[in-house]
């Protein structure tokens, strides 16, 4: 594994290791206030980013286009804006980051389609 389809799967990686700590820390706090941010890291860094990092290994062609690193920028603001906005929405401080990083998620997801869609189409 290289290129993007690594660095999809380290992020899916520390995604997970990440929210696996905060799950444990939330466990053993007895509080669970902040559990959408904490799933919306672990499905959309670690679900997400492993099946980006699996589909761009497996479809070199995909992985070695322009709009891959594209994908790869906007799925990280994604997930770096959308989960500590979510925190912050949650607190009832700020909505902002949390709607901000949920336009740049399905913004990466809509790109992912159009990726697949049209590498498909060349094979």
């Amino acid at each position: 594994m290289q290129g993007i389809a690594k660095a999809f799967f380290g992020l899916a990686l520390l995604s997970a290791i990440i929210g696996m700590g905060w799950g444990i820390q939330m466990s053993a706090s007895g509080d669970h206030l902040l559990s959408p941010a904490h799933a919306h890291l672990n499905l959309i860094g670690y679900v997400g980013f492993a099946i980006f990092g699996i589909y761009y290994h497996l479809v070199p062609a995909a992985a070695e286009s322009f709009l891959a690193k594209i994908h790869l920028g906007i799925a990280v603001v994604g997930v770096v804006v959308m989960v500590p906005g979510i925190v912050m929405a949650i607190r009832e401080t700020s909505e902002t980051l949390a709607k901000l990083g949920s336009i740049a998620a399905i913004s990466s997801m809509l790109l992912f389609a159009w990726i697949f869609l049209s590498t498909g189409r060349k094979a």
